[in-house]
């Protein structure tokens, strides 16, 4: 095991400082925690085990009771949902003053994307490709959630996703594992920081353990069934990347792996995580996931218990099945005390490495509101948005705009401020985050008439449109017809030079519960789309979404798109930076764009059938792989995005053509900005197997540098292949590189690359 271990630190690039939470435990940690388990009655270890939540916050779909009483017990371990610094305060001191053993709570929240700063989406900051600025990301999150005492948060959550479907894609960083990998690694250590004695770092939480994001048809909480072969080089090395970065927490997932829900499942959490990684921290379950297993047809409340229990859970979020059951289950020989100090012990660990027993209010003393929402953490947020949008389309040059004439300001995104920081924005002040319109009007001032009109409502449905704007985002649906709207809007068109059509997803039209059977824009957005064209005025579209969509109309017909995603508190003012030119966009994808729903799941590194289309092949041959009706390629794939200047790529230059385990080659090309204006490009490094002991993909991305360039300029980039980048876990599971030949990409996505080949020997 320690052999495999180490081969998972080489394969994920993670070595040098081993994190705090993955440290050997100190003596005097064993020390304490020992001596106030033998004080612990049965109930008080089952109440570390127990998360309850306060209400205040709306994350899942049940309401703790009684609970003022039970921390008062001693029956509750942690709290989730709470906001307040003064409720926080007063939660922990019924806890360490009131309760028998004055054992500290922890106070967990989905701190996801930020706190009052909010940066852009998860999905959106992945496309910036930018490990620095993701890590600071997270860091001005933990500062800011730690001065409102709260000490954990449940993120990073690092699911691949493949179906775009699936609402929560907008909650993770795409579809490839190397990329999920160096994010996952990068959030953990922005969230935790060197060393816990700083109180401005709080607890990760990585999640969902495992495969949540493979949940089929892309229906949220669905079945995921996959070979262990794929769970371990597709699906897992997120997970991985992230303990390894020292994950002090883990959360279960929802579904089922192998037949058993995770939260039930040994294999899981007691053979991979623990076993095989190493894990030393404790495992909590998503919400209710306990309860939930009794829908699975995993029995009634104390078999599922049981089941969460000695598979490895330690904490249940919500569903009380630990405390209401165990004890019986103890008495019943169902689960042995052994089991339930190793869960208890692991929580009061967590509690002593955060330094609560030395100083229990150490994130809820004092008022340090003076950190949350300063000019200086905006800017990082602005400047984060800027990088995360993704220009899909720019025919001839459409944009940047000048700030001169006049704009159509069109669409029913466009003056909404609740949509701007998107799903999963659960602490952020969200009327207080300026419009698109708002942020127009404040960049271009007297230079640029804008012209506004909504246009159309978000859809047709207006049930749909309730749905898809909950949580107090409404759009405030138009009472007029859809011709009466298209007329305003129409009128608006003709009075300026161009049009900007705010258009697509409402913020909760993804994330949790928020799964899509059509990922188009919506109907009477589209329809709008359509008569703005027919105007024959040039239209930009500002693309809202938290998915991929399917685009191959507007690509077609639209000249200009630029892929906005929800980009957090300041996106209105990004989006003007990169509209107008002040910021040169560089995001690319990190999901692969389908030309419509029929080909999901869609990801670049799929593998070949045996009757692939041949090079030479139209995108339709019989007895081919492929679809009647639509080629098999993506509208935009992995890796894509443009800019407002070009970049060419030389040939591949290589060091050597074949090398042997233990050393290296160095593949080499010259990038040069051939365009008009400074950018930041990001050069992609992919291999491809051609022999191996089984199938393996097209294309693995195994490197990636960004890069600015000025106007005209170019520079030599250099990637060093060795043989761990070359390794798998075969059919055996076991990890290793087999010797032949393989394939080298080097490109600016995953379609358009130079391509030599290269010996292992």
């Amino acid at each position: 095991m320690r052999y495999l271990k180490s081969l998972w630190l080489l394969a994920l690039g993670i070595t040098g400082q081993v994190a705090v939470a993955q440290q050997p435990s100190p003596p005097q940690m064993k020390t304490f925690v020992d001596a106030l388990m033998k004080k612990m009655t049965l109930e008080e270890k089952l109440g570390q085990l127990n998360l309850l939540t306060s209400g205040e916050v709306v994350t899942g779909s049940a309401v703790s009771t009684g609970v003022e009483a039970k921390i008062k017990a001693g029956q509750v371990g942690a709290m989730l949902n709470m906001t307040k610094v003064d409720d926080i305060r007063k939660a922990q001191q019924m806890a360490v003053e009131q309760s028998r053993l004055k054992i500290p709570l922890l106070f967990g929240l989905d701190v996801v994307h930020g706190y009052k700063t909010t940066f852009p989406i998860p999905l959106a900051l992945s496309c910036s490709w930018d490990m620095n600025m993701i890590e600071r990301s997270a860091r001005v999150a933990a500062m800011e959630a730690s001065a409102v005492g709260i000490n954990w948060t449940f993120s990073p959550m690092v699911d691949i996703a493949r179906d775009a479907r699936w609402g929560r894609i907008a909650e993770g960083s795409g579809e490839d594992p190397y990329l999920g990998s160096q994010i996952a690694a990068a959030m953990v250590r922005g969230y935790q920081g060197n060393n816990f004695a700083d109180n401005s770092n709080i607890l990760a939480c990585v999640k969902h353990f495992a495969l949540y994001g493979a949940a089929e048809a892309g229906r949220d909480y669905n079945t995921t069934d996959m070979s262990r072969v794929r769970m371990y080089n597709e699906y897992f090395p997120p997970y991985k990347a992230a303990i390894d970065a020292g994950a002090a927490t883990v959360m279960t997932s929802f579904n089922e792996v192998d037949g058993i829900p995770a939260t039930g499942n040994k294999w899981l959490m007691t053979d991979v995580l623990r076993r095989q990684w190493d894990f030393k921290g404790f495992v909590v379950t998503d919400y209710t996931a306990i309860n939930e297993m009794m829908a699975h047809g995993m029995g009634d409340l104390a078999q599922v218990s049981a089941l969460a229990l000695n598979a490895g859970t330690d904490m249940d979020m919500v569903g009380e099945g630990f405390t209401g059951t165990i004890a019986q289950s103890l008495k019943a020989g169902k689960v042995n005390i052994n089991t339930i100090d190793a869960a208890c012990r692991r929580i009061l660990e967590a509690k002593y490495k955060l330094g609560l027993f030395t100083d229990p209010y150490r994130n809820c003393k004092g008022d340090r509101s003076a950190e949350l929402y300063t000019p200086e953490k905006r800017m990082e947020a602005r400047k984060a948005a800027t990088e995360s949008f993704v220009l899909l389309r720019n025919q001839q040059q459409l944009l940047p705009l000048k700030k001169q004439g006049s704009i159509a300001l069109i669409g029913p995104l466009a003056h909404s401020r609740v949509n701007m920081t998107g799903t999963w924005s659960v602490s952020a002040d969200i009327t207080q985050h300026p419009s698109l319109l708002e942020a127009l009007q404040k960049e271009v001032g007297n230079a640029v008439k804008i012209n506004y009109a909504k246009g159309a409502n978000l859809t047709a449905d207006s049930m749909l449109e309730v749905n898809s704007t909950m949580f107090g985002r409404s759009l405030n649906r138009d009472a007029r017809s859809a011709a009466e709207l298209r007329k305003e809007a129409l009128e608006a068109a003709a009075k300026s030079d161009i049009i900007v059509a705010a258009l697509g997803e409402s913020s909760e039209m993804s994330g949790e519960c928020a799964s899509r059977t059509d990922i188009g824009i919506p109907d009477t957005q589209k329809e709008l789309l359509q008569a703005l064209t027919a105007t024959g005025k040039p239209v930009v579209l500002v693309l809202f979404a938290g998915r991929p969509l399917t685009l191959p109309w507007e690509n077609e017909h639209i000249p200009a798109i630029l892929n906005v995603w929800f980009g957090g508190c300041e996106a209105g003012a990004a989006i003007a930076d990169v509209l107008f030119g002040a910021v040169n966009p560089s995001g690319k994808l990190t999901t692969s764009f389908p030309q419509n729903i029929g080909q999901l799941p869609l990801y670049y590194s799929h593998k070949n059938t045996g009757r692939p289309l041949a090079g030479n092949d139209t995108w339709f041959t019989k007895f081919r792989s492929n679809y009647l009706d639509v080629s098999n390629e993506p509208l935009y794939p992995f890796g894509y995005g443009l800019s407002y200047t070009t970049f060419s790529y030389s040939d591949i230059r290589l060091s050597a053509n074949q090398f042997k385990p233990g050393g290296n080659i160095k593949a080499t090309v010259t990038v040069t900005n051939t365009g008009k204006y400074d950018g930041v490009e990001i050069v992609q490094l992919y291999t491809r197997d051609m022999v191996g002991s089984i199938a393996r993909p097209v294309k693995e991305l195994k490197g990636f540098q960004r890069i600015a360039l000025k106007a005209g300029a170019s520079q030599e980039i250099t990637f060093t292949i060795t043989e761990n980048d070359l390794k798998f876990f075969n059919n055996e599971l076991k990890y290793a590189a087999e010797p032949g030949l393989f394939k080298l990409f080097i490109g600016g996505n995953s379609r358009d690359v130079k391509e030599t080949t290269f010996t292992l020997l």
